[in-house]
């Protein structure tokens, strides 16, 4: 709101409300990273409820601690974002960025 601009994470909650209703091609329109996130939310839950809390806390360490995978998604996350501030700024004056932040 500050800029006007989309912020990285804008569109997950409504990616994953889609995904939670069955409408994928939806849910990857809102943003792609949703699914990610659903996925990782559903693994833990899934382990939370069959996997005793030793096994769960190592499942969490594995993935959590895992630095390959964090440096792997902060990549991903910011080439989806420069790709999307690109497509946004190629579509949209610097009067319609304007009034979408709160300095109108």
């Amino acid at each position: 709101m500050l800029s006007g601009l989309p912020c990285p994470g804008c569109g997950i909650t409504k990616s994953i409300v889609a995904l939670y209703e069955g409408a994928i091609p939806e849910s990857i329109a809102y943003h792609p990273f949703g699914i990610v996130v659903f996925g990782l939310a559903a693994t833990f839950l899934f382990a939370q409820a069959v996997l005793n809390k030793a096994q769960v806390d190592k499942l969490y360490y594995h993935f959590f601690r895992n630095r390959k995978l964090t440096i792997g998604l902060a990549v991903g996350m910011s080439v989806y974002h420069i790709i999307r501030l690109y497509y946004f700024l190629s579509s949209h004056t610097f009067d319609d960025v304007l009034r979408e932040s709160i300095w109108r």
